[in-house]
C-alpha cells in the first residue's frame, strides 16, 4: 500500500477491520512539547509503528466553500444532507452535454462550475445551480442556453461550449443523515446542501481521534487525525511484531496477578536511595525480576537501635520469626508517662534521679527521691498558682518492699494510698519496673502492647540467615505501618527474595518471556531491611506516626526559679535568649531554666515537622 495521508486513511477505514498495524512514512513534531499536546499524541518518527485499535469520531467541521468559514457541528446532528455535485466531472461544457446527450436521461439538466464564471455582466460563482435547457447558436457560436436563478429571479445564460470547467452534475437524491454521509467514501469533500444550515452549499470535515498502541508506551496512545503525517498499511507483513507495553510495580501490584511474572527492568526511578540493602544496587536497567506477588502480612514495624552514638533505624516486616523479650521503657517526663499509659494495664515506674516538687506552683506536687515506685493512675488537672488549670499526671506511691509484703501492705493501705501528682512537664526521669521474661513474636508483641516499645531480640529469625537486630542491646519499636509490598527476587539470585515498596520504589519493568518456576516450600523472605536516614525522617512524617501531640511548656512562674538553679546544679541546662521561629511558637522566656531531659524532648517534638 502507498503512504496516504493520515487524514485520508481514517476516512476510508473500514472499523470492522481493525486493529490495523501502520508505519510512519514522514514524522512530525509539534515544537515546545515533546510527548503530547492536551493529551493527544504530537510527535511521531519516521519508520514509528503504531498499532491502531479504535477510531472515534471527535467533531465535525462544516465549511463554506465560498467564505472559507467554518462552524463545528455536533456529533448528534439532526439535519439531512444532499449532494451538489457528482464525483464524475467533466472538463467543458461540451463534454457535459455528450454525456448526458447519450444517456437514457435527456435535457434539462442541472450542473455546477468548480470555478467562477463571468459571462454576459453576470457573475456564477461555484456553488450556484445551472439549468442547461438546449443547445443552440448565439451570435454565432454553438452556446448552452442556461437558467440562473437570483434573488428569486430567472437569469438566462448563453455560455460557449467550449467552456472550460470542471463542471458536475447535480442529480436528486435521498437526504442522508451525518453519520450516512461520513460512511460514504463516495461522499468524500464533495459540496452538500442541509436546509438546516444558514449556507445554501458547504463541505464535511470530520476529525477523528486514532487509539494505538506503540511501542514502550505504558498506555494507549491517542492520536488526531489532522496530524499531517503520511502513512502505510503493513498490517500483513507484520503479524509477527509484539509491541513492548512498560509497566510500574505500582501497576502490577494494582492488577494483582497473574504471578510469578517473570519481568526486565527498563528504568529505576533517580532518587534518593531507601534502604542500605545489597540487593539494591542490582536494581539497574536490564536486570530481570521474579515477581511472585503481595507480601503477607501487609505491616511493618519501624524500629530504632539503642545503646548506640548514632542510631541505626530498620523497617522489620511482619512475618518476622525472630523472638523479641521486653526491656523497661526510659521516661524522661511525667507527659511520656502519660503517653505509655492505657487504661486496664498497669503501667508502674521508678524514679532515678532526685526531684523536688514545685510546692509553689501547688502545694500538693511531690518531690521524687531515687527509687521512688510509682503506679501511674491516668491524667488530672490541677490549678496553678496563677489561678490557671494545668494538666497533670495522678499517680500513687507504692511501698519499696516487695513480693507478699508488698501485697499484705497494700492491702493494709488500700483505703488511703498515697496520692502523687506530678506535672506533665515535670522533668523527672523513670523506668519502666516490669518482670516479664516471656519471649514474644512480632505479631503477638504489637497485638498486646502498644507502640513505642523497648525489646531485646533474643533469637534471630532463622530465615534471615545476617539478621542485625541481634547485636544490638535494645531496640526501640516506635511505629507500626501498612502499606503493600511485592515479594521480588533477582533472576541471578532465585534463592534469596526480598520485599519492595512500590510506593516509594516504583520501577519500570517490562513482561519478559518465560514463565518462571515456583520454588518449592516457603519462599525466603529478608523481613529485615536497615532505611538511610532521609527515608527513615519521611516515614516518621507519616499520618500514621503524627498521632501524638508535643509536650507542654512549662509554666513561666517566678516561683520556680529556685527550684530550677536546684535541678541545674545536679545537671541541668540552662537556656537563656532563647528565640524561637514563628512555627515554633512563642520565644522561650529566657528567666526560665530547662532540665536536659525535658529540654531535649521538648525540642524533639518542636523540631519534628522539619525533619528529613
Amino acid at each position: 500500500m502507498e503512504a496516504v495521508p493520515l487524514q485520508d486513511f481514517v476516512r476510508a477505514l473500514d472499523p470492522e477491520t481493525l486493529p490495523r498495524v501502520l508505519r510512519v512514512c514522514s514524522g512530525v513534531y509539534f515544537e515546545g512539547s515533546i510527548y503530547e499536546i492536551s493529551g493527544n499524541e504530537c510527535c511521531l518518527s519516521t519508520g514509528d509503528l503504531i498499532k491502531v485499535t479504535q477510531v472515534r469520531l471527535q467533531k465535525v467541521v462544516c465549511e463554506n466553500p465560498r467564505t472559507s468559514q467554518t462552524m463545528e457541528l455536533p456529533r448528534n446532528f439532526k439535519g439531512y444532507f444532499t449532494p451538489l455535485n457528482t464525483p464524475q466531472s467533466y472538463e467543458t461544457l461540451e463534454e457535459l452535454v455528450s454525456a448526458t446527450t447519450q444517456s437514457s436521461k435527456q435535457l434539462p439538466t442541472c450542473f455546477m462550475s468548480t470555478h467562477r464564471i463571468v459571462t454576459e455582466g453576470t457573475v456564477v460563482t461555484e456553488d450556484q445551480l445551472l439549468m442547461l435547457e438546449a443547445v443552440v447558436m448565439h451570435l454565432g457560436i454553438r452556446c448552452a442556453r442556461c437558467v440562473l436563478g437570483v434573488e428569486g429571479q430567472q437569469v438566462i445564460l448563453h455560455l460557449p461550449l467550449s467552456q472550460k470547467g470542471p463542471f458536475r452534475k447535480w442529480e436528486p437524491s435521498t437526504p442522508r443523515t451525518l453519520l450516512q454521509v461520513l460512511q460514504d467514501p463516495a461522499l468524500k469533500d464533495l459540496v452538500l446542501t442541509c436546509p438546516t444550515l444558514p449556507w445554501h452549499s458547504l463541505i464535511l470535515r470530520p476529525q477523528y481521534e486514532i487509539q494505538a498502541i506503540m511501542h514502550m508506551r505504558r498506555t494507549i496512545v491517542k492520536i488526531p487525525s489532522t496530524l499531517e503525517v503520511d502513512v502505510e498499511d503493513v498490517t500483513a507483513s507484520s503479524q509477527h511484531v509484539h509491541f513492548i507495553k512498560p509497566l510500574l510495580l505500582s501497576e502490577v501490584l494494582a492488577r494483582q496477578g497473574p504471578f510469578p511474572l517473570s519481568t526486565e527492568i527498563l528504568e529505576v526511578p533517580e532518587r534518593r536511595p531507601i534502604f542500605l540493602s545489597p540487593w539494591l544496587g542490582s536494581l539497574q536497567k536490564g536486570q530481570r525480576l521474579c515477581i511472585y506477588g503481595l507480601a503477607s502480612p501487609p505491616w511493618r514495624v519501624l524500629a530504632s537501635s539503642k545503646g548506640r552514638k548514632v542510631p541505626r533505624h530498620f523497617l522489620v516486616s511482619g512475618a518476622y520469626q525472630g523472638k523479641l523479650r521486653r526491656r523497661p521503657r526510659e521516661f524522661p517526663t511525667a507527659y511520656d508517662l502519660l503517653g505509655a499509659f492505657q487504661p486496664g494495664r498497669p503501667l508502674r515506674v521508678v524514679a532515678t534521679k532526685d526531684c523536688e516538687g514545685e510546692r509553689e506552683e501547688n502545694p500538693e506536687f511531690t518531690s521524687l527521691a531515687v527509687g521512688d515506685r510509682l503506679e501511674v493512675l491516668g491524667p488530672g488537672q490541677a490549678r496553678g498558682a496563677q489561678g490557671n488549670d494545668m494538666g497533670v499526671l495522678v499517680c500513687q506511691r507504692l511501698s519499696d518492699q516487695a513480693g507478699e509484703d508488698e501485697e499484705e501492705e497494700c492491702e493494709e493501705e488500700a483505703e488511703s494510698p498515697e496520692r502523687v501528682l506530678l506535672p506533665l512537664h515535670f522533668p523527672g526521669s523513670f523506668v519502666e519496673e516490669m518482670s516479664d521474661s516471656r519471649r514474644y513474636s512480632l505479631a503477638d508483641l504489637t497485638a498486646q502492647f502498644s507502640l513505642p516499645c523497648e525489646v531485646k531480640v533474643v533469637a534471630k529469625d532463622s530465615s534471615h540467615p545476617t539478621d542485625p537486630l541481634t547485636s544490638f542491646l535494645g531496640l526501640r519499636l516506635e511505629e507500626k505501618i501498612t502499606e503493600p509490598f511485592l515479594v521480588v527476587s533477582l533472576d541471578s539470585e532465585p534463592g534469596m527474595c526480598f520485599e519492595i515498596p512500590p510506593r516509594w520504589l516504583d520501577l519500570t519493568v517490562v513482561e519478559a518471556k518465560g514463565q518462571p518456576d515456583w520454588p518449592g516450600g516457603s519462599l525466603p523472605i529478608a523481613t529485615v531491611e536497615e532505611l538511610t536516614d532521609t527515608f527513615y525522617y519521611r516515614l516518621r512524617k507519616l499520618p500514621a506516626c503524627e498521632i501524638q501531640a508535643p509536650p507542654p511548656r512549662p509554666p513561666k512562674s517566678q516561683g520556680l526559679s529556685k527550684q530550677r538553679r536546684h535541678s541545674t546544679q545536679e545537671g541541668g541546662v540552662k537556656v537563656t535568649g532563647v528565640a524561637l521561629s514563628p512555627n515554633l511558637g512563642p520565644a522561650v522566656d529566657p528567666r526560665v531554666t530547662f532540665d536536659k531531659a525535658h529540654f531535649l524532648s521538648y525540642i524533639h517534638w518542636e523540631l519534628k515537622p522539619f525533619r528529613g
